[in-house]
């Protein structure tokens, strides 16, 4: 028989072993009841380092929906570094990884990979194209099915490019038109271009680039045709290659307008057309709806309303030009 002091001690050990095993299973009960981190895709066609500004636009949008990456939201990025190729087996690859929604930004090919790839998870499209033309959506104000997203005018703006480049540029009786015929809608852009020349009284000298390679032929040959200025088309392929682009307008002082303020940012002379940060951020918002339980079908395709004017002044004296009045006046960001 064990003595009273032995019997005591025992059962003072067992009530602390079981004490102790008890709070080591709490923090595992706690973490059993946390709610699992939703997933966001995020597929693109390019490389991720031309686009910080857009992805934290797109954060910003997520932000303003209650998400914020890292705390209550998790991203997979998906980049297919121009490689089209890629792009179906990244989009299968998230919905291997049952990601909560895609995100598919930059082109019609990560829209249509995204679309292919499954019927079933919610797609928020950001790319700057006609969805309903494309077989995406059944409509802007009713998509149906499993996509929604964010719209930006293309070819509707070349008319206004030309129009700008001209009121700069009034000397230039031929303007330069660099083009990528394999973007969706290249081929329109190229149509609607040489249309609004015609009108303002301008020759263009087109020149199509199909990959990076072509772009020092490409100046070259609007040297030799003597273009005086240079509109520069819409196209992930120059978005994500503006570096060599605006290196190669300052070599040849050829003064150009691109579609985006990124471009005048790094340098580039003039950009109109639709706010790339504010797409984004729209994209983000919704999102963050759908994360909410919003349905993509009840989310009608919005399409951009927030245009830019940007112009850089240091480019515009290295050029020689001087920008008129009227143009500063009507600019929403002046580069000094």
């Amino acid at each position: 028989m064990l003595a009273p002091e032995l019997g005591a001690d025992m059962r003072r050990r067992e009530f602390i072993s079981l004490l102790g095993g008890a709070a080591a299973a709490w923090p595992l009960a706690a973490r059993a009841q946390q709610p699992v981190m939703p997933v966001i895709g995020f597929l693109h066609v390019a490389f991720p380092g031309p686009y910080t500004q857009q992805l934290a636009a797109f954060r910003q949008g997520l932000k303003q929906s209650g998400y914020i990456e890292g705390q209550n939201v998790a991203i997979e990025y998906r980049w297919a570094n121009n490689e089209n190729d890629r792009l179906p087996e990244l989009a299968a690859d998230l919905v291997r990884r049952q990601v909560a929604l895609i995100v598919a930004a930059g082109s019609t090919d990560s829209a249509r990979a995204a679309k292919a790839a499954t019927s079933t998870i919610p797609i928020v499209l950001v790319f700057g194209a006609d969805p309903v033309r494309l077989g995406l959506v059944a409509s802007l104000n009713r998509p149906g099915g499993n996509v929604t997203g964010v719209t930006f005018l293309t070819t509707e703006l070349m008319a206004k490019r030309l129009e700008l480049l001209r009121e700069l540029v009034p000397q230039a009786t031929t303007v330069a038109y660099l083009a990528d015929v394999q973007a969706v809608p290249g081929q329109e852009m190229v149509r609607d271009t040489l249309a609004a020349a015609g009108v303002l009284g301008r020759q263009i000298a087109v020149v199509e680039a199909r990959s990076d390679h072509d772009f020092e032929p490409a100046f070259a040959t609007f040297v030799e045709r003597r273009a005086g200025a240079l509109v520069v088309a819409a196209s992930q392929l120059f978005d994500s290659n503006r570096d060599q682009l605006l290196a190669l307008a300052a070599r040849h002082k050829m003064p150009a307008i691109y579609q985006a303020r990124e471009f005048v940012l790094d340098g580039g002379l003039m950009s109109y057309g639709a706010s790339y940060g504010d797409t984004f951020r729209l994209g983000g918002l919704y999102a963050g709806q759908i994360l909410k339980g919003e349905k993509p079908s009840n989310l009608p395709v919005q399409q951009a309303t927030k245009f830019e004017l940007v112009i850089n002044l240091k480019t515009a004296k290295a050029l020689g030009l001087e920008v008129p009045l009227s143009l500063m006046i009507r600019a929403d960001e002046v580069i000094e």
